[in-house]
């Protein structure tokens, strides 16, 4: 698939709603998946792969840090309390590095990897992904109000953006790049689609749900779990 390519770029991994049975079903894709695309490339003389990592690889199973987190930063994936889908894409992207940094087969293959926060914007079709499913959640009020949870977000355009540009720019091999603007909490993100799609008649909900209603809820829908 990637003979005669110069460029690749690696934008996925298993990204459920709710939480697998085993965090293998979601580590071993991600970990496997890298390297399988990594191999492959190598073997094709490939100059540069650009992976799709996640903000979930920096900021998760850890202390806060404070108001800011950059590329320095990584999650945790010892701890007890981070949730598989953060340690898959810890654990991917990390073996990606040492593939390229540490092994004779790597060494010659560039890398760099975009960090996205909470993506959002234009769908290119009709599948929303889980992602998307937080903003089909609103529109759809399938919650009598918001629950106190927070993302940092970014344009879908920008994460394109941003792929293309650790693809030409030479500078950008072996480099992270975190593509994540301000923390917005989910009453912001209704109130924002009330404003904008309450003239065509959608009414999310923009009052708060208390963290309990919210625990209470989670034990009988799998993915508010």
């Amino acid at each position: 698939a990637v003979a005669g390519c110069e460029f690749v770029h690696h934008v996925a991994s298993p990204f459920p709603a709710a939480l697998p049975k085993h965090e293998d079903e979601l580590i071993i894709p991600a970990r496997e998946g890298a390297l399988r695309v990594l191999r492959a490339a190598r073997a094709a003389g490939v100059k540069r792969v650009v992976l799709t990592s996640s903000f979930a690889a920096i900021g998760y199973g850890r202390a806060p840090i404070g108001d800011r987190y950059d590329e320095t930063v990584w999650s945790d994936a010892t701890s007890p309390t981070i949730a598989p889908y953060p340690k898959s894409k810890t654990l991917a992207e990390r073996a990606a590095w040492d593939f390229v940094n540490n092994t004779p087969e790597g060494r010659h293959l560039q890398l760099a990897t975009i960090n996205p926060g909470f993506i959002a914007g234009p769908l290119s079709g009709p599948d929303i992904g889980t992602s998307g499913e937080v903003v089909g959640r609103l529109l759809r009020r399938e919650l009598p109000a918001c629950p106190k949870l927070g993302f940092a977000t970014v344009d879908v355009r920008d994460v394109a953006i941003a792929h293309r540009l650790a693809t030409e720019v030479a500078e950008a091999a072996g480099q992270r790049f975190l593509a994540a603007g301000d923390h917005l909490w989910m009453q912001d993100m209704a109130r924002i689609l009330a404003a904008d799609l309450g003239p065509e008649g959608f009414r999310p909900p923009t009052g708060s749900l208390p963290y309990a209603v919210l625990w209470l809820a989670s034990r009988f829908d799998a993915s508010l779990k």
